[in-house]
């Protein structure tokens, strides 16, 4: 019988840091015991080994507790985003067919009783201690469904097996290296791939996380200005707001991996001279999280590249036909490697563990990947990922509108804001708050657009699609 990562963590480090949250702290045998009271809760819930459990949750103590609870459990997470729509969330638990759902009381009370849901807060973890054995645990099992953005806009919930994460674990220690003492800063949220990756891979080396609710910015400076630090997960937006709050940074810290958004020169050239020891990453909810990653004196000789692909992890650029491209020919993208996921949900797996991103990019002659464009038409806000096509779908809803383009605009702070295009019907009078309303009631806030503007109409390509290039460039002259 095979012993689940935090069990054997615990045999070989019981008094080891796992967990820090503000002032509080665990180790990993205290961590263990309060897992297995997790356990015992689950299974009175009748949770059972291949079950879909979802947890809609902000950072806790708890959320990490049920993380590897449900893997001791043999079920299968569904990490839920905590600012989708009561709608938006319900159909991706619906599309997993979720059997419960973890959520806190007061969502409980305003989410009806479409799904089994379970009220929770930290008077949970106050179970009895008991004894837990891991009788599911196994490399290929599929660990969790993280939700990401598919290109025709509805959310794919990526299936991930605790191969991926060992294999993201390993390649990522092999780039940015381990210490014992290691504590990883984390602000990103346990449902976004980034956040469970540092959770699993912390358990894996046996170092410590400083896990935050969500990225306060004096919550972050007093861990940073109190704790030794010594790795932090940021996007772009998190960066920028650091270094305009402060003037020194610690000499503990030794990586602020950045992700989630392309940085701008501007950006890195103020993170490079405040000495911040920046490694730029590019990864994807597909691959269990990191795909390449720059070291930070790398950063400095070549600002803008995301570096080399990690251990055991490929990368291709091929054109149109699939067809490999010489070094600083832009194409397509294609990833391969252990850490890809088995696919979608709902959908066929993978063919040759190969995995076209859609985004655009090229590898120079140093084998240094460039990437010039996420997924097309994709927008990245905050580190948020938004498709134009589930917003447009929404303005469109809207009996005033005829139709609606959606695109990103460039932003200091954000990386991109969403600004609409919008066409409504001869004689009808609706105002850009108005819509702006009727999109918050049906989407997520940062998908919400920033500005909307009423054109008479929307220029089209030659087959009849919306110039969407030509309406951007449109927008960002009217925004100036």
């Amino acid at each position: 019988m095979q012993n689940d990562w935090l069990k054997s963590r615990v045999q070989a480090s019981p008094s080891q840091t796992a967990l820090l949250m503000g002032d509080r702290q665990w180790s990993y045998a205290e961590l263990n015991r309060l897992v297995n009271g997790c356990c015992v809760r689950l299974a009175a819930l009748g949770v059972q080994p291949g079950d879909f459990v979802a947890v809609l949750l902000p950072n806790s103590p708890l959320y990490v507790c049920l993380i590897h609870a449900l893997a001791r459990l043999g079920a299968v997470l569904v990490p839920l985003n905590t600012r989708l729509t009561l709608a938006e969330w319900q159909w991706q638990a619906a599309v997993v067919d979720c059997r419960l759902v973890f959520c806190e009381p007061e969502m409980a009370a305003a989410a009806g009783q479409d799904f089994r849901l379970v009220p929770v807060d930290e008077t949970w973890l106050n179970a009895e201690s008991a004894v837990w054995e891991s009788r599911h645990f196994g490399l290929n099992r599929v660990q969790a469904v993280v939700f990401t953005s598919g290109t025709s806009g509805r959310p794919k919930g990526a299936m991930l097996t605790f191969s991926n994460h060992f294999y993201s674990a390993l390649a990522s220690a092999y780039r940015v290296g381990v210490l014992p003492d290691d504590l990883w800063l984390s602000c990103l949220p346990l449902y976004h791939v980034g956040g469970l990756a540092v959770i699993w891979r912390s358990c894996l080396y046996g170092t410590a996380v400083d896990l935050h609710p969500k990225f306060d910015l004096t919550a972050v400076n007093d861990s940073l200005n109190h704790k030794p630090i010594s790795l932090i997960s940021l996007v772009p937006t998190m960066l920028a707001r650091l270094l305009e709050s402060r003037q020194t940074w610690p000499e503990t810290l030794r990586l602020a991996l950045i992700g989630g958004a392309a940085a701008s020169p501007d950006l890195l050239a103020r993170a490079l001279a405040a000495g911040v020891p920046v490694a730029i990453t590019y990864g994807l909810t597909e691959a269990a999280s990191q795909v390449a990653t720059m070291r930070p004196e790398d950063v400095r000789r070549k600002p803008g590249s995301v570096g080399r692909p990690l251990l055991f992890t490929t990368v291709r650029i091929v054109n149109a036909d699939g067809s490999d491209l010489p070094p600083d020919e832009m194409g397509e993208v294609v990833v391969s490697g252990p850490t890809l996921m088995v696919g979608y949900a709902g959908e066929d797996a993978l063919t040759d563990n190969t995995f076209h991103t859609g985004d655009m990019g090229y590898v120079d002659a140093d084998g240094d990947l460039w990437v010039v464009q996420r997924r097309s038409d994709l927008i990245v806000t905050g580190g948020e990922n938004v498709y134009p096509a589930e917003v447009e779908a929404v303005l469109k809803n809207h009996t005033a509108v005829i139709a609606a383009c959606v695109v990103g605009l460039p932003d200091g702070e954000w990386g991109q804001v969403v600004v609409a295009a919008v066409v409504v019907k001869e004689g009808t009078a609706v105002t850009a708050a108005e819509l702006t309303q009727f999109c918050r009631e049906r989407l997520a806030g940062y998908k919400l657009p920033r500005q909307i503007y009423f054109v008479p109409d929307l220029p089209l390509t030659a087959s009849g699609k919306i110039a969407r290039q030509e309406v951007a460039q449109n927008l960002a002259i009217a925004r100036d």
